[in-house]
């Protein structure tokens, strides 16, 4: 039965997102016990292999784990990547069953706010703005990254000229921190949303609505990954 279960895990990723759905894939396996505290992860090939991902992205996804202490490597002839005996807890007494909610939410609101934000024309004060937000949060350090990158989400909406919207995106933002502030910062991760918020931004910035509602729908995307992957 668990090699069904992996099958249907390691099965191939989207390749918008591959390394946070390959994360998500790989904790899913531990998460749901597909392999077990102590048993080994299948090789960094195969993985591959299996999720249609370059070794590199399972390399860094492997290290991405192990330094949150959810795997270890084991070099040797008996080596390889391993489950952790002991897993990290998630906040005591937290439940995360709004997950779902939070994320459809979020979605509807932000990929319509990046369509609508490059659908108007905007003036040299909205376009300066929008890539102060970009700068900032494409050069934070880690401990201010959350804050630079709901900046740079909240002048998106605010970019569209509708308060109401601002204020739903900035409600929905809150919610969908406080699932953030319990999963770590991945740096792999961080590089890629920072290019991910390039593509958004220059699409607002060139009126080009369908470009912008779909680099914003991706860049979401990779961001359930990880929360689905580390919190359900």
């Amino acid at each position: 039965m668990m090699e069904h279960a992996q099958e249907a895990l390691f099965r191939p990723v989207r390749a918008g997102n591959a390394f946070e759905e390959t994360v998500e894939r790989l904790m899913q396996s531990i998460r749901l016990g597909v392999v077990a505290p102590g048993e080994r992860l299948p090789s960094e090939r195969e993985l591959a292999t299996r999720l249609g991902v370059s070794r590199v992205t399972v390399r860094e996804a492997i290290r991405s784990l192990q330094e949150n202490h959810y795997v270890e490597s084991r070099r040797g002839r008996y080596g390889g990547t391993f489950v952790n005996e002991v897993l990290p807890k998630s906040a005591p007494g937290k439940e995360f069953g709004d997950l779902h909610d939070v994320l459809t939410l979020r979605k509807v609101l932000e990929t319509g706010a990046a369509e609508t934000a490059a659908g108007r024309s905007l003036g040299p004060a909205e376009r300066r703005g929008l890539r102060a937000r970009l700068e900032e949060a494409s050069t934070s350090s880690l401990v201010e990254y959350r804050r630079k990158d709901s900046r740079l989400h909240l002048a998106v909406a605010e970019a569209t000229g509708s308060a109401a919207l601002t204020a739903a995106v900035a409600e929905s933002r809150m919610r969908a921190n406080e699932l953030l502030d319990h999963i770590p910062l991945l740096e792999p991760n961080l590089a890629h949303s920072n290019a991910q918020h390039e593509r958004i931004i220059t699409s607002i910035l060139d009126g080009d609505p369908a470009t912008a509602r779909q680099a914003m729908a991706e860049h979401l995307d990779g961001t359930a990954s990880l929360l689905r992957g580390f919190l359900v």
